[in-house]
Parts: structure tokens; sequence; C-alpha cells
């Protein structure tokens, strides 16, 4: 079993940033693929970032490619997710995922355990 908690959140202007990190529990997570979903009101919950726990090669969503960089720390149990030219679509609460030896996936169903989320709001 491994807990989530993220942390980072915030409000901030369109073209600013923002890092979110996610810190696990458990002596194992090295052996867990990480990844970054949103959810805006009255929307599906979404891929947006994610590394895998072999390589930490990485996956992204099309709309954050290039903006958003997602990095894990394995000895301090957290994954990060540095969001750059942030705009107004991206305002949603984030949530961090982890899936045991899983690969960088883009589906919810892959991962077995969820934080309670962060929200980010991005204003005009």
């Amino acid at each position: 079993q491994v807990q989530l908690a993220e942390s980072g959140g915030g409000l901030v202007q369109t073209g600013g940033s923002l890092r979110l990190s996610c810190a696990a529990s458990g002596r194992t997570f090295s052996r867990y693929a990480m990844g970054w979903f949103r959810q805006a009101p009255g929307k599906e919950r979404e891929f947006v970032a994610a590394i895998n726990w072999r390589d930490s090669s990485t996956s992204y969503a099309d709309s954050v490619k290039g903006r958003f960089t997602i990095s894990r720390d394995n000895a301090r149990n957290t994954v990060n997710l540095q969001m750059n030219s942030l705009k107004v679509e991206d305002t949603a609460v984030y949530y961090c995922a982890a899936a045991p030896f899983g690969s960088a996936s883009h589906y919810t169903d892959d991962y077995d355990y969820w934080g309670q989320g962060t929200q980010v709001t991005v204003s005009s």
C-alpha cells in the first residue's frame, strides 16, 4: 500500500508557473510508476503526465507538452510536476497516482493509488 499527498497548488495568473509535489509513503516508491491527472468542473479526469518506474521515461498529454515537466526523486519518495506558461484551461484539481511496476500509462484504470488532489486556478 502507498499513500499519496499532493501539495503546491494555488492561484496564478496566465503565463505563470507552479510546482506541484506528491509525497508518497512506503519503502517501495521506486517500484511505482507515477502519474499526474487533472479534473476540471463538469469534465472527466484526464491524463497530464507520467513517469515509469524502471528508467524514469516520461509521457505527456499533448495539451501540456513543452510546458510541463514531471520528475521523481526516489530518495525522497516524491514526484513533482513543474508547470510553466500556465493557461486558463489548465485550471483543475490535480491528482497524483501510483501504479506498482507500471508504465507511464495515460489511463486512470492502470493506477491503483490516488491522492486527494490539489487545486490549481489560473486567472486571465
